[in-house]
């Protein structure tokens, strides 16, 4: 099974009051993703990290990582990099089965997923059937600005049915941050995401 999530930022006490997270401590915040993590995910899920892994030193950062269950993908935000240096080879070696910038998972021959720390309104193949799934702008006015902007895309390309548009299947951007209500700090699967909006494969 394949599931998705971005923006944990493990060990980042100041993540609390930007995202009004619902935890006391940056500690209880941490146990309760392993958790619900741990409860859900089994050693063959593969889980998709869509960036900002955590906020704390290279020991701290590798030590969680490694305890949660599946075969865990990155790919890379901004507050990563400092994470993959040389000097922290040893440390994160077989924590991520890869560490990437950019995905496209192929599901099956007509859907297709855009992984993505950053959000791309016009990512690849938005108009056929593909998703994209983003983190980075939390839960912040910049995910309003991206939702206006895929209402926007939707509504407009549904006046088009010549060029063979409608509201279902264009601009099927979703934010997988983990502080969105409907990620609730634990990794998705495709159909949970996709539930959030009546939309379906």
């Amino acid at each position: 099974m394949k599931y998705f999530i971005s923006d944990l930022h493990i060990g980042h006490t100041n993540i609390l009051a930007y995202d009004n997270r619902p935890f006391t401590t940056i500690e209880e915040h941490d146990s309760v993703i392993m958790q619900k993590w741990n409860a859900k995910i089994t050693g063959s899920d593969d889980v998709y990290i869509l960036g900002d892994i955590g906020f704390a030193n290279s020991e701290t950062i590798s030590e969680y990582y490694r305890k949660l269950h599946g075969n865990k993908h990155l790919i890379l935000g901004n507050h990563d990099k400092m994470y993959f240096r040389k000097s922290n080879e040893k440390l994160f070696k077989n924590v991520f089965c890869e560490v990437v910038d950019y995905m496209e998972l192929y599901l099956d021959k007509k859907h297709s997923i855009v992984l993505s720390h950053y959000p791309m309104p016009c990512f690849k193949n938005s108009f056929h059937g593909w998703l994209h799934f983003y983190g980075h702008v939390h839960n912040s006015f910049d995910w309003n600005m991206m939702e206006h902007d895929k209402m926007l895309i939707q509504n407009l390309y549904s006046k088009n049915p010549e060029e063979g548009g409608n509201k279902t299947d264009v601009c099927r951007m979703y934010n997988v941050g983990c502080m969105i209500p409907y990620m609730n700090y634990e990794p998705r699967s495709v159909d949970e995401i996709l539930s959030t909006d009546g939309c379906v494969l």
